[in-house]
């Protein structure tokens, strides 16, 4: 619910037989989407989110919707930690992840 209340849920429109396309709705928290848009294009810093940008650019998403994809799952995190009463954990990696492939 919080990700449609901030306007980052995908809407699917039905009408009848037709189906259109998800994409993000006009709708929403204009400020809570933009936090979260903010959010999202500053974290492409981090390893992990920019792995996870990078997913959604070889899918096939222009920048924009790889940016709300990254936004929603930020926004999916942050409802995790008000939902558990949690700080933010960082994901843990092992030192095997850190080592380059071997040839």
């Amino acid at each position: 619910h919080l990700a449609a209340y901030a306007g980052i849920a995908p809407v699917t429109h039905k009408s009848g037989s037709s189906i259109k396309g998800e994409h993000p709705t006009r709708a929403g928290n204009r400020k809570l989407k933009r936090a979260f848009f903010l959010a999202a294009f500053a974290s492409l810093t981090d390893p992990v989110s920019r792995t996870y940008y990078d997913k959604k650019r070889a899918e096939g998403k222009k920048h924009n919707a790889a940016l709300i994809c990254l936004a929603r799952r930020r926004c999916d995190v942050l409802h995790a930690m008000l939902r558990n009463g949690t700080h933010y954990q960082p994901p843990q990696t092992t030192p095997s992840e850190n080592l380059p492939a071997a040839a």
